[in-house]
């Protein structure tokens, strides 16, 4: 039972370290000096965020299946990392060739 009660005392733990900031600056006349939402320097879209969970998944996927610390690293870096690096370095070429940077 004591494992319980450590998990409930570290959950408490993070909540106030969320939440007191939060009740304090409500009761303060001070306002922030930047806002709490920052625009982003690109809005990204739907494909690139596409692109990027493709980055993330395919190479675990590749992971689990290939199981190189079983002494598959070569085929892991040919099927798991090499896509991904060819994928992105032909989007940064052709990034480079866009003459604004924006594809429309």
């Amino acid at each position: 039972m004591s494992g319980f009660q450590e998990i409930l005392v570290i959950v408490f733990i993070i909540l106030v370290i969320f939440f007191l900031p939060r009740i304090t600056a409500r009761n303060s006349d001070i306002k922030p000096t930047r806002p709490i939402f920052v625009k982003q320097p690109f809005p990204l879209s739907g494909r690139m965020r596409l692109a990027i969970v493709i980055t993330i998944a395919w190479p675990l996927v590749a992971f689990t299946l290939l199981k190189p610390w079983e002494g598959q690293w070569i085929k892991f870096l040919y099927l798991g990392i090499a896509p991904v690096a060819a994928a992105w370095s032909l989007y940064w070429v052709r990034r480079g060739f866009d003459r604004t940077g924006r594809r429309h």
